[in-house]
């Protein structure tokens, strides 16, 4: 009777486990059919959206950048459309690295250019093999424009094969064009522009910055830095859908961006021609002119020349030499152009001598000097000794241009440029305070002069990077020697009798000390004190305008789109010069006196000084090692035309024709004649209005007053 119980028993078991089995099963299905439900019905729209944006990629659409116009709307700055080809480097990672190169290589073969350079401008600033000027320093998430002024044909070709190049982005895009009215260049006046940088971007997005993002171009130099945030406008947006491999399916919404903003400049573009061009010739001449005291040709390697508005310090023209294409940074540059603007042997073109250069001022500083001579203690009726040399201690220092007139005043000093007058000036004021080379804080009437005409500081202007210059005075030495004094002393230890190995035991020992020498040197602008042209042309639009100092602006205007007037960028005093007028009058009859029997007077032969009454000064300056620098600083009443060619001999000998040339342009001079309807800017005036902005986006010349256009004398 046992035996059948135990199988009862087992049958029972085994149905449990069935059942058991059968229950598991059905709650695993109940558990995946309530999961499915839930993500189709619950959360289906939610993944639907995210779905939709893995579909859909936002792609920065670039406004077009404002223009930069000169003072009559002629646009110095444009923008154009240009095929651009970019690469997505998110996409373009996911494939394998015999993948890309495949890619890069096709590409390379389409739009006619090389691998490497195309490899090249993929790679982020900073990574291996990137090279400097070549590579991407934008943000890392945006399309890498690897391919510029693409022909259209080959555009939409491999737009058309999008399957053969994945990751491949082509559009349309705004860059910079130059249409360079009478051929001017004004490179180092606009400046240039390049992709922004990840910090840059960083930083904007931490002010909520949204003019700028990953693709953005900002300015680097130029008034295109000075004044990027009205220039750049504001992107748009346009979203793509794009399948699993990139390639782009089809428009699914846009943002319309804005337009930038038009810069107007007190530029005159005929002006600017012909400053530049005579800078040039001025250079070119030189180099083929002998230098009788170092029996070669003269080196002329820079130069630069300025004009400003004397009334109230706005630039007309302005240029510097070498110089360079502006057009090398659109669609950015090669490592080899980007290599030559830094090259000393090119002559660094990328420095603006204007506003960067830095020179001995030569003669041209006497006024100055003058200015403060008569203001500590001298007249106009103080006589000194114009001789042929001034002893100071063993050393007897000498006349340069001119020869030896016997006693004159500051007027003919001037005029015949005796520089042994001056050393007789600042010797003076040295013993009077100075002679205790130990007393750095001593009184010196010459070196305040100067920086109250703003020497040895940046003056303001409206385009960055400019430099201070130098005043080098006992505040300077000191700073400098301690700075210097265990190199020379070094130096100074080893064997050696040369002028190098001299100077530094003399400079290790008492390199601090302001001496007579010192100072009969800063009173003719020679030395260690070195200034901008710039800075010169600001002094002298003082001189004109009564001791007015100006920050000189280039900018006047910022106008919208639809031509209204956002900001007036208005001229800036900066001080006023403690010189009486009476003095300002002396000194300015005195250069009257200078280009018509003075040192610039060979040059203004034959010209309408009665109508136009040009004042001048001339320079050559000397400095140890190099060649002579030349000098022209002249003005009237409402201009200010300076110029100077580093190693190129005297001032009116290499730059005076050129100086007359710009002067013959400002106010439509042909040989006597005057006729101001023929000047560069109508009337010889500059306009203080804007130009015309029309309803159809075209740009005319400012409507002037009959009364300003007919000009005015003085």
């Amino acid at each position: 009777m046992a035996a059948p119980r135990v199988r009862a028993s087992s049958a029972t078991k085994g149905t449990l486990r069935l059942v058991v089995v059968q229950a598991l099963v059905l709650s695993l299905f109940l558990t995946l059919f309530a999961r499915l439900w839930y993500l189709q019905v619950l959360g289906g729209e939610s993944y639907q959206a995210q779905a939709a944006e893995q579909s859909v990629r936002e792609l920065v659409v670039q406004p077009a950048r404002g223009l930069i116009v000169d003072d009559m709307g002629r646009p110095l700055v444009a923008s154009r459309q240009s095929w651009v080809v970019s690469v997505d480097r998110t996409l373009l990672h996911k494939m394998d690295e015999a993948g890309q190169e495949a890619l890069l290589r096709r590409l390379a073969h389409a739009v006619g250019g090389k691998y490497k350079r195309i490899h090249a401008r993929t790679l982020l600033c900073g990574e291996p093999d990137s090279v400097t000027g070549t590579c991407w320093n934008g943000s890392p998430y945006q399309p890498v424009p690897v391919a510029d002024d693409v022909r259209q044909q080959v555009a939409i070709s491999i737009m058309e094969q999008g399957e053969d190049f994945p990751a491949v982005l082509v559009e349309q895009q705004n860059v910079r064009a130059y249409p360079s009215p009478y051929g001017i260049n004004a490179a180092h006046l606009l400046g240039y522009l390049s992709p922004i940088t990840e910090s840059e971007l960083d930083d904007a997005e931490a002010k909520d910055d949204q003019s700028v993002h990953g693709a953005s171009v900002v300015g680097r130099a130029g008034l295109e830095k000075q004044y990027d945030k009205y220039l750049r406008g504001y992107p748009g947006y346009k979203s793509v859908a794009v399948d699993s491999m990139g390639r782009v399916l089809g428009t699914t919404g846009e943002t319309a961006g804005k337009v930038g903003d038009t810069l107007v400049t007190s530029i005159d573009a005929r002006v600017q021609a012909v400053v530049e061009q005579q800078l040039e010739q001025t250079i070119r001449t030189a180099r083929q002119t002998r230098d009788t005291v170092t029996n070669r040709n003269y080196e002329a390697d820079s130069g630069a020349a300025v004009v400003l508005d004397a009334t109230n310090g706005r630039v007309v023209a302005m240029a510097g030499f070498p110089t360079y294409d502006p057009s090398v940074w659109v669609g950015g540059i090669s490592s080899k152009a980007l290599k030559r603007l830094y090259s000393e042997k090119a002559g660094t073109p990328l420095l603006f001598r204007a506003t960067q250069g830095q020179f001995a001022p030569g003669s041209t500083w006497k006024p100055v000097m003058t200015a403060g001579a008569l203001s500590n203690g001298f007249g106009t009726d103080t006589r000194l000794n114009c001789s042929s040399a001034f002893r100071v201690g063993n050393r007897d220092f000498k006349n340069y241009e001119s020869g030896a007139y016997g006693y004159i005043g500051f007027d003919k000093a001037l005029q015949v440029s005796c520089n042994t007058f001056f050393y007789r000036v600042g010797y003076s004021f040295w013993q009077r305070f100075g002679s205790d080379v130990d007393d750095v804080n001593a009184k010196d009437p010459l070196v305040s002069t100067a920086k109250m005409f703003g020497f040895g500081k940046e003056t303001g202007i409206d385009v960055p990077g400019e430099a201070s210059g130098r005043i080098a005075d006992r505040t300077w030495k000191l700073a400098y020697w301690k700075s210097n004094r265990n190199y020379y002393c070094k130096l100074g230890r080893k064997p050696g009798t040369d002028f190098l190995h001299r100077f530094a035991r003399e400079f290790c020992l008492e390199g601090f000390a302001y001496r007579a020498g010192d100072a009969v040197n800063f009173a003719i602008g020679q030395g260690d004190t070195i200034v901008t042209p710039l800075q010169l042309a600001r002094a002298y639009a003082a001189l004109s305008n009564g001791g007015t100092l100006w920050e000189p602006r280039v900018a006047k205007a910022v106008v919208d789109p639809q031509g209204n007037v956002v900001k007036r960028i208005k001229p800036k005093k900066a001080s006023k010069v403690k010189v009486s007028q009476a003095d300002l009058r002396y000194i300015d009859t005195a250069l009257q006196g200078t280009s018509r029997t003075g040192t610039m007077a060979w040059r203004l032969i034959d010209f309408p000084l009665d109508q136009v009454k040009i004042r001048s000064k001339t320079g050559s300056a000397e400095v140890y090692g190099k060649q002579s620098t030349s000098w022209v600083a002249s003005y009237d009443k409402r201009y200010v035309v300076v110029m100077m060619v580093s190693q190129g001999g005297t001032g009116s000998g290499t730059s005076g024709p050129a100086v007359r040339k710009i002067w013959e342009t400002l106010y439509g001079i042909d040989g006597m004649k005057v006729d101001r309807r023929k000047a560069a800017i109508p009337g010889a005036v500059p306009p203080a209005a804007l130009p015309t902005f029309a309803k159809d986006g075209a740009i005319l010349p400012p409507v002037a007053p009959r009364s300003r256009r007919e000009g005015r004398k003085e």
